[in-house]
């Protein structure tokens, strides 16, 4: 099997994705300009990582009232039960 060699910062959120001083996240230029990128953030994303931004964004967007407050707790409950699941490897 052909093995491929990534960088140490390959699929760690808060290298490939940052937040910012203003709470904001935003990919770095040096990841912009790798060939892994897309490959990278698609695997931070999917880690436990990953769900801590979709709680952000969920966050943001209640903040904005982008979305209620029941569809807020129902998203940020579904994302609590994820990360459990992640962290225990036992589904419900």
């Amino acid at each position: 099997m052909n093995k491929k060699k990534y960088p140490a910062c390959f699929g760690v959120i808060d290298s490939v994705f940052p937040k910012k001083e203003n709470g904001l996240r935003n990919t770095p230029a040096t990841c912009l300009a790798c060939s892994h990128k897309t490959e990278c953030l698609k695997s931070a994303m999917q880690g436990p990582g990953g769900l801590k931004v979709k709680d952000e964004f969920i966050d943001r967007a209640y903040e904005s009232k982008m979305i209620g407050f029941l569809e807020r707790w129902s998203k940020k409950k579904d994302i609590n039960r994820r990360l459990k699941e992640q962290e225990t490897g036992v589904r419900d």
